[in-house]
């Protein structure tokens, strides 16, 4: 079956103003969505801003999205049929619920 990996992009100053039961409740919601059966894999990025390299390795410069301030915050990877179904199982994802979007694509099968 195709894996497809859902890429969170967000907000951090929504979450920044989460108090502390707010985020316990949000990351029980993360967690539960995350044994759903149809998910592989998930993980969050690490805090730091990260880097990117272009053109050959002669420019490197902070962050995923430096130039635009976009925030790529994780991914998950699920198993799915098609981008039809995909899309329906991340309809329910948490990460709608607090303001963030979900980009889905399909990984290339080895």
């Amino acid at each position: 079956m195709p894996h497809f990996m859902l890429l969170m992009h967000e907000d951090h100053s929504r979450m920044a103003r989460m108090s502390p039961e707010e985020m316990q409740k949000a990351v029980e919601k993360y967690m539960a969505w995350g044994r759903k059966p149809f998910m592989v894999e998930g993980r969050r990025l690490a805090g730091d801003p990260g880097k990117v390299i272009r053109e050959g390795g002669r420019r490197v410069s902070d962050g995923p999205y430096s130039e635009t301030k976009e925030v790529f915050g994780g991914y998950f990877t699920i198993e799915a049929r098609d981008y039809d179904e995909a899309v329906r199982l991340s309809m329910d994802h948490p990460h709608l619920e607090y303001g963030g979007t979900i980009e889905v694509r399909q990984l290339f099968q080895m």
